[in-house]
């Protein structure tokens, strides 16, 4: 990436489309829509231009945004044409010939960014919105965006100032008659709802994981318990095979399920039992290590396959009895029918019950681990305060790398480090 080169990227979908959306940002693009669209259109207002530098290559609609009030903080524009593949590749080649660059991964989210236009939390919030595939997904990435975390970053690195100017006035003017010694009472109060408000956040860091990243349900039983015809079953769709062979499970699947806006990603797992096949052993052990880290195990009996008890479960565990139409089955939670369709409404039921007792009803903004290790960090720096309360520099030492763990986090300080891994994971374009 070089600053103030003028760069362009095809911002929509794949091509043929029915529009196409190309965009722009830099210096030069007053001078670029001059050239190519007949002049520089009226900021934020679409107006139907002939597209092309003396040859008209398409018509489509332009917009302009100026600096700095735009995406990147640049000049920028868009121009909406018809999502031909060579209608594009034509205008795209016409603006390279004009001394455009065609964007790097990212590289319209990044000038944003150094530009003051996004901060790092807000940009993996828009990173996670474009990836967002439930309802509680797009709501919680779009809070991020938005600026919600931002905002309680801002508040807590408000009342930091405050704390730290309340110890820097005993460390400066100690010997200043209008300044008392001990701090008032007021300053301990503020330290402890400081303390309180990132534990809080923190606390909810699980939840917010779990919506970003779905929770993983193990199916998890003996061979021919009915697992395989369950996933089908959930998902609608013939995903796994299914025999009356047992062992045809060999490997960890995961098929990602949508129940009322939150993703779960569910697990079908080789069926648990000695084997000498070298495939099906490792399939085994494979399954034992994905129950052991899920989040809920379903534990699937059948009355015509022998019963293990269920091992190394760490989740919440529900037991499932299949093939309810061969026979009932006692000790389980819910018995279900992959043929009749039996049960397979409680088992949703059951599910976003679960869900909705780990995430509550709204998502958390806390979801990364660059959150956890930022949140962590400060309330570290804010207990060891109280601890150096008997010297003024330790305690003044420990608030800064309270406050510089949340700079961190937002991107005042160290950005660098994280920005070429967080960007390289956007489409180009964006």
């Amino acid at each position: 990436m070089q600053a103030g080169d003028t760069i362009m990227a095809l911002s929509s979908g794949a091509l043929p489309a029915g529009v196409a959306v190309i965009r722009l940002s830099g210096p030069r693009v007053q001078e670029i829509l001059k050239q190519i669209a007949g002049g520089v259109p009226s900021p934020r207002q679409m107006a139907l231009r002939r597209i092309g530098a003396g040859q008209m290559l398409d018509q489509g609609l332009v917009a302009f945004f100026p600096a700095p009030h735009s995406f990147t903080g640049e000049d920028c524009a868009e121009l909406q044409v018809h999502g031909s593949p060579a209608g594009v590749r034509a205008i795209l080649a016409q603006l390279a010939t004009l001394g455009l660059r065609l964007a790097e991964a990212g590289e319209f989210t990044r000038r944003a960014f150094e530009n003051g236009k996004l901060d790092l939390v807000e940009i993996e919030g828009l990173g996670d919105l474009l990836s967002a595939e439930t309802e509680k997904q797009r709501q919680q990435a779009l809070s991020r965006f938005d600026g919600r975390l931002t905002e309680k970053i801002t508040q807590w690195r408000e009342s930091l100032l405050d704390l730290r100017a309340e110890i820097e006035a005993r460390l400066d003017f100690s010997d200043e008659g209008d300044v008392p010694e001990d701090l008032p009472d007021q300053w301990q109060h503020q330290l402890g709802a400081l303390e309180a408000a990132i534990r809080t956040s923190l606390a909810s860091l699980e939840s917010g994981r779990i919506v970003r990243e779905g929770i993983r349900v193990a199916l998890a039983g003996a061979p021919n318990a009915g697992k395989s015809s369950l996933i089908n079953a959930l998902a609608k769709s013939d995903l796994a095979i299914v025999s009356d062979e047992a062992g045809t499970t060999r490997d960890v699947r995961e098929v990602p399920l949508d129940i009322n806006g939150q993703l779960f990603i569910l697990l079908d797992l080789a069926g648990l039992r000695e084997s000498d096949s070298k495939a099906e052993a490792e399939g085994v052990r494979r399954a034992q290590r994905a129950i052991e880290t899920a989040d809920v195990v379903l534990w699937l009996s059948a009355p015509d396959v022998e019963d293990i008890a269920p091992s190394g479960v760490s989740g919440q565990l529900v037991r499932i009895g299949t093939k309810s139409d061969l026979g009932s089955q006692t000790g389980v939670d819910i018995s279900i029918s992959t043929k009749s369709l039996d049960g397979l409404t409680a088992l949703r039921q059951r599910l976003d019950g679960l869900a909705a007792n780990v995430t509550g009803s709204e998502p958390s903004l806390v979801s990364h681990e660059r959150d956890r290790l930022a949140l962590s960090g400060s309330l570290t720096a804010l207990e060891e305060t109280r601890r150096n309360l008997g010297d003024w520099e330790l305690a003044a030492e420990s608030l800064r790398r309270a406050s510089a763990a949340l700079e961190r986090l937002i991107g005042r300080i160290d950005a660098e480090r994280v920005l070429d891994r967080l960007f390289s994971s956007f489409c180009i374009g964006k």
